[in-house]
């Protein structure tokens, strides 16, 4: 039976400006940089100085202005001077052994991979036509490489995009005969088995060749699996034969995009949002990089038009363009606000974060890294998990040791034999180096990882190996296998 109730409850919603000031806080310094020039082009009110001069003309704010309903305006007028105050605030790596490599953020420069291709498509002669469908063709091919959409999908898109009526065939002889003769070899191909074909194609014919041919093309699912016994007996070769073979594939290139798009990036630059020295008297000193971002305040000449037009007898006659100034001079302030604001999350939490981690930013030791997790530094500084986790997640600090995603600095607690707390990052240290000085040909199982860490004292279970395994990006020992 339906019946009507008063319920009372308490709710926490962030306000809009709340919101937008999370958004700040979460963007890395180049895309903060981007977003103040955006601004500054969007608010006139916005000016690059040192200094507010808002103080000067709170006189201008004084006075009863009335707004009529039809301008649809929810500001009131009659208390100007209150928006002036402070209130608001991969699947297919052969040869790469190397599993505690440091991901780079890369810097783009030159022509698109998009432009690549197409600059050496319209070097064959092809009519208008099949010119402009091959063109769309290349649109669908990805940073790797591969068109992984199916043939007729790409169909039905050219015809409902460009109006042409295309069959299946026709886009089938297009990428095959013009779209993967493209440089780099293996582009525009569907499948990593056809991509790693058309590079031996391309090679000259020796037994090794032959052989990897028909290792791709009949016996591909045995080579994923390195199922090379099995290989072996298919094949009717020796153990040292199929090892050049093998060798032979890893020459080939996995992700043909890869190639163009690395040479137009500079691997080894990374803009980082903080910085962390040791002084003179081994102390740690901690700077926030603001380099390329100007100092802002709000336009003097927008204040002064703002009193222009308050002074005014008739101030009904200017309504509209009182609202406009105010707009923009309110949205002007509230961004030089959550800058200052953004730059007080940030140092106040990675201000925690360096403390925390003291020993290990002092000595470089990774050893020293502490257990710690994100409700750790929340509740050392008063903030939310959330805003924790936006610093963490998207900003580097360049440290005496290298530049480090903030985010790796956090872990796990694990209890070694001992009783002593350590942190997660220390078993995946030891982890990785058992399995570098691991045996290729017989590589060790999750088990075996497992009792070896426990002679070392420390208590991890056979799960939680394949679990730091698996963040790390190290494969089963079966696909570790090496002839």
């Amino acid at each position: 039976m339906l019946k009507q109730q008063l319920l009372q409850k308490g709710q926490h919603k962030l306000s809009p400006q709340q919101i937008r000031l999370m958004k700040l806080v979460q963007l890395s310094t180049l895309d903060f940089e981007q977003r103040v020039q955006q601004e500054l082009e969007e608010n006139p009110a916005l000016e690059e100085e040192n200094c507010s001069e808002l103080e000067e003309y709170s006189d201008i704010l004084e006075n009863d202005i009335d707004i009529t309903e039809d301008q649809n305006q929810s500001v009131d007028l009659s208390e100007i001077d209150e928006y002036l105050s402070d209130d608001e605030i991969e699947d297919f790596q052969i040869n790469n052994q190397n599993y505690n490599v440091k991901k780079h953020i890369p810097i783009i420069s030159g022509i698109s991979f998009q432009e690549y291709l197409k600059n050496q498509l319209h070097t064959f002669r092809l009519n208008e036509n099949d010119l402009l469908i091959a063109d769309f063709i290349l649109g669908n091919i990805d940073n790797d490489g591969y068109i992984r959409r199916k043939t007729t999908s790409i169909s039905d898109d050219i015809f409902l995009i460009l109006g042409i009526s295309v069959s299946i065939e026709k886009v089938e002889k297009l990428i095959v005969n013009y779209i993967q003769k493209l440089d780099p070899i293996g582009v525009g191909s569907r499948n990593l088995q056809e991509c790693l074909l058309i590079q031996l194609e391309k090679k000259k014919m020796t037994k090794e060749v032959f052989l990897s041919k028909k290792i791709i093309g009949y016996h591909f699912e045995f080579f994923v699996k390195k199922h090379y016994q099995k290989l072996q007996k298919k094949l009717g070769i020796t153990k040292k034969n199929l090892r050049k073979v093998i060798d032979q594939i890893r020459k080939l290139n996995p992700k043909p995009g890869k190639i163009y798009s690395d040479n137009s990036k500079n691997l080894d630059h990374i803009t980082p949002d903080f910085n962390i020295y040791i002084s003179s008297d081994e102390k740690l000193e901690l700077s926030l990089n603001q380099i390329n971002i100007p100092e802002l305040k709000v336009s003097s000449l927008y204040l002064d038009m703002l009193k222009s037009y308050k002074s005014e007898k008739n101030i009904k006659k200017n309504e509209g363009t009182i609202v406009f100034l105010k707009q923009k001079i309110d949205s002007a302030k509230w961004f030089v606000d959550a800058i200052k604001q953004r730059q007080n999350t940030l140092m106040l939490t990675m201000n925690a974060i360096m403390n925390y981690q003291k020993e290990y930013f002092l000595t470089g030791d990774p050893l020293k890294i502490k257990p710690m997790i994100l409700k750790n530094i929340s509740q050392k500084i008063g903030v939310g998990i959330s805003t924790v986790s936006r610093v963490a997640n998207s900003k580097y600090v360049n440290t005496p040791y290298g530049t480090f995603l903030i985010k790796s600095f956090f872990s796990e607690k694990m209890i070694n034999r001992e009783g002593k707390e350590i942190s997660s990052i220390e078993i995946k240290k030891l982890l990785g180096e058992s399995i570098t000085k691991e045996d290729k040909k017989k590589p060790l199982t999750d088990e075996k990882l497992s009792k070896i860490l426990k002679k070392k004292g420390y208590l991890v279970a056979r799960r939680t190996i394949a679990k730091y395994r698996d963040q790390m990006h190290i494969p089963v020992a079966r696909m570790r296998k090496k002839l």
